[in-house]
């Protein structure tokens, strides 16, 4: 894999596989293998397109201070937020409400990346924006699935909104004066090290499906994941924060949704037509950027 000056090619590389992601996430968790250890199975599969990095970092990883604390940031604020998502807000709240609140990270993405990093857009690229984040939670809408009880989902919801968000201008950030390459090694670092706390949250006294259909079917699935973290770091290495943050957020739903069509015959509600119709027209005033 050469990396080049393409923020537009590593964005949708991110999009699609992160999108194929979304559309067979659940299945595993249906075949009775736990959320818990979803967590420890994308941790591991982190450390395929790691070492991948590593080798084109020849094998010397950036360790000075200002590294390890930025892609110690980075790595814990992404694999928190999804250790968070996994074993607590989807446990206790309503995924129609928990999602929607989630895929608003991109906000707290383009207000920093406006104040601090002062990256600008032109009308086209900013109209753009704003479709894919009225296309955010439109798309994340479904059908209810449970009330919840108290408003703990609540908080975890807007914690997690609040990291992923924040990990992606620390990503830009950060690749201002690291390799992509080595932030996504303190990524998979820090995925790991959080690993044993879902490991030890697990229940072993139930049934754990450890055969294809559940643990390796896991780790195949979570790789999807893994491998479109690596591509969105060089997306904001090469793109502004500002455009590649609400793009990949918007498109790769689109994605799932089109594959869920597919797989499971079932028709999206207008709500998330309409999201889809936006994410669309989004992408390609944010490409022209």
């Amino acid at each position: 894999m050469k990396a080049t000056g393409s923020w537009l090619t590593y964005a949708i590389l991110t999009t699609i596989f992160w999108g194929i992601w979304g559309a067979f996430s659940a299945t595993t968790e249906k075949a009775g293998f736990p959320g818990t250890l979803v967590y420890v199975a994308w941790s591991v599969s982190m450390l395929i397109p790691a070492f991948v990095a590593f080798k084109r970092l020849n094998w010397k990883l950036e360790y000075d201070l200002k590294s390890i604390i930025l892609g110690s940031v980075i790595g814990l604020t992404g694999a928190g937020g999804q250790l968070a998502l996994l074993t607590r807000a989807l446990t206790e709240g309503p995924a129609h409400l928990i999602f929607p609140i989630i895929s608003l990270s991109p906000i707290i993405t383009i207000i920093l990346s406006f104040l601090v990093l002062k990256e600008k857009v032109d009308k086209r690229g900013i109209w753009g924006i704003i479709m894919a984040i009225i296309a955010l939670p439109l798309l994340a809408l479904s059908p209810p699935s449970g009330t919840g009880s108290g408003l703990m989902w609540l908080v975890y919801a807007l914690i997690i909104m609040g990291a992923w968000g924040f990990q992606a201008y620390v990503m830009k950030f950060a690749n201002e004066t690291m390799r992509a390459e080595s932030i996504f090694i303190y990524m998979t670092i820090t995925g790991l090290l959080l690993a044993p706390i879902p490991f030890f949250m697990t229940d072993f006294t139930v049934a754990i499906n450890i055969g294809f259909s559940g643990m390796y079917l896991a780790f195949f699935i979570q790789l999807l994941n893994s491998l479109g973290a690596l591509f969105i770091v060089y997306a904001f290495r090469y793109g502004k924060a500002v455009v590649v943050s609400p793009m990949t957020n918007a498109v790769a739903p689109v994605i799932t949704i089109i594959l869920s069509l597919i797989i499971y015959q079932t028709m999206p509600s207008m709500f998330v037509g309409f999201g889809m119709v936006l994410a669309i027209i989004s992408t390609f005033l944010l490409a022209k950027e």
